[in-house]
């Protein structure tokens, strides 16, 4: 391998290092629940990925794989945190429901329902 190549091959990895290291915040984010930190980080994504290889060098192989590891905790991860919040939509739907009951003679305007 030529020096030329193998500045080629390291400058490659380095940019793989970086998906892997964008990887790990996504999944950091996820589970702290940080939907803006996960947001902005999205945004870096395509910037990432520009003109890679279709076929990535051998060497990259690890990172790759701990990086679609990661990918895949991530989304297990954004899979609970929506699910959690069914359940806090779902609860809140039914205290308002309840509330309305209990209220009896109050009315709501759409004013109250906005403003809350």
């Amino acid at each position: 391998m030529s020096a030329e190549s193998a500045t080629g091959t390291e400058e490659l990895l380095e940019r793989y290092r970086a998906i892997h290291a964008h990887a790990e915040s996504e999944l950091e984010f996820a589970g702290r629940a940080d939907l803006d930190a996960l947001i902005e980080l999205n945004a870096r994504w395509d910037e990432l990925i520009a003109g890679l290889p279709a076929r990535p060098p051998a060497a990259a192989a690890a990172l790759i794989e701990r990086a679609q590891l990661m990918h895949e905790r991530t989304r297990i991860e954004l899979i609970r945190l929506r699910e959690a919040m069914h359940v806090e939509i779902a609860t809140t739907g039914r205290t308002r429901r309840a509330a309305d009951g209990y209220g009896g003679q109050v009315r709501r305007s759409p004013l109250t329902d906005i403003s809350a």
